[in-house]
């Protein structure tokens, strides 16, 4: 079970700033409001640990440039603040960052791309080889073309399946306040705050309130919800003040700032019973001996030489089952290609992928990161 003091130690981090920390309560972006966080984090980067950024803001900033006072209901009228307002709130953040040396890249997700399992392995991809390059992910809802089906409906959402996505050592809610209280700081003042509790605690759905301003859409009833659709994959949560003094590096070195909600279960954990547990195995792969013992003593990814047969027909992204040569079940986990490509490329190295598929995306048949034995 994670505490603070292991905090120093996580090294891959999803960060999520609300709006009102952007805008100073709805007053048009104010980059010099960017600039402690990018400092902050960008010192997290020089140290090596990766960072993926969910940033709100651009329909606060849409709002502004177009003279709006009050938040719009209207989807299409949402979408268009959101379309105007993206512009200014990544180019500032572009400004910020390459002030001090590193590289950013925008990226913008619906629902739709996390649920489709083929989607979900691109943006993981794409994210994961954006963190190997050490460039900072900024992540925002795609508006512009989302539906109502489609949307998270708040960042705070969008960050804990992002969390997700990468299997973040950390999830890092910064909001205007200082943390999770046991009762409403705004109405008793003998309130304290929660320091730490476990995220699968009864009580927090009662001490968790709503959204202080119209800005945003989120409240500590949505971070406590995403803080448990975070544990899904082992990843602890902190609900931190926005606006303290140095609170991303002091998060880093495990100092009592906010409120950390504990997963009720470990990573690998976590990741087996999603995988096992929650997913139709729709093929299988049999294995010669040394896939077998690389997978259950190296704990490695599954790569296509090891893979003698191809059974059932799956697509990429769907779970599979991979068993040794007398049927017995070894591992599960997500396919980087469909069942005809596995069949093509069995027994063979990944570098004759290309000239056999006519395409090259990924080395593992199965990335070690989705894979789990039983």
């Amino acid at each position: 079970m994670i505490s603070r003091d292991m905090l120093p130690f996580t090294r891959r981090w999803v960060v999520k700033i609300g709006s009102a920390l952007l805008t100073r309560d709805g007053a048009g972006l104010d980059r010099s409001l960017l600039v402690p966080w990018v400092e902050q984090i960008s010192r997290r980067r020089d140290s090596r640990t990766e960072v993926v950024l969910v940033s709100s803001g651009a329909v606060a900033e849409g709002m502004v440039r177009m003279g709006w006072r009050v938040r719009p209901k209207a989807l299409h009228a949402l979408q268009a603040a959101a379309a105007i307002g993206q512009m200014g709130l990544v180019r500032a953040y572009e400004d910020c960052f390459q002030a001090r040396g590193h590289h950013t890249a925008q990226v913008l997700l619906t629902r739709d791309d996390l649920a489709d399992r083929s989607r979900y392995l691109n943006a993981r991809s794409t994210l994961r080889t954006l963190l190997k390059l050490g460039v900072i992910p900024i992540i925002n809802e795609n508006d512009t073309v989302a539906t109502d089906e489609l949307r998270f409906g708040d960042n705070d959402t969008l960050a804990a399946l992002v969390a997700n996505l990468i299997q973040a050592d950390l999830l890092i809610l910064l909001t205007d306040q200082d943390g999770l209280f046991d009762r409403d700081p705004r109405l008793h003042a003998d309130a304290r705050l929660i320091s730490e509790t476990r995220v699968d605690d009864p009580h927090l759905d009662q001490v968790a309130g709503g959204s202080a301003n119209g800005l945003g859409t989120g409240g500590m009833v949505t971070k406590v919800r995403a803080a448990r659709l975070a544990a899904r994959s082992g990843t602890p949560t902190i609900i931190a003040p926005g606006r303290a003094e140095q609170v991303l590096t002091r998060i880093g070195e495990g100092q009592g700032v906010g409120t950390l909600l504990v997963p009720f279960q470990g990573p690998q954990a976590a990741r087996k019973q999603w995988l096992a547990g929650h997913l139709q195995v729709r093929g299988r792969v049999i294995l010669d001996d040394g896939a077998v013992k690389a997978l259950r003593e190296r704990g490695t990814s599954l790569l296509a030489v090891g893979i003698k047969e191809v059974v059932g027909a799956f697509n990429r992204g769907e779970v599979v089952a991979c068993t040794d040569e007398v049927g017995r079940e070894i591992a599960r986990g997500l396919s980087n290609y469909d069942a005809l490509e596995v069949s093509r490329i069995k027994g063979k190295s990944s570098n004759l992928f290309e000239s056999i598929l006519g395409y090259f995306d990924d080395e593992e048949v199965i990335h070690r990161d989705n894979l789990v034995l039983l």
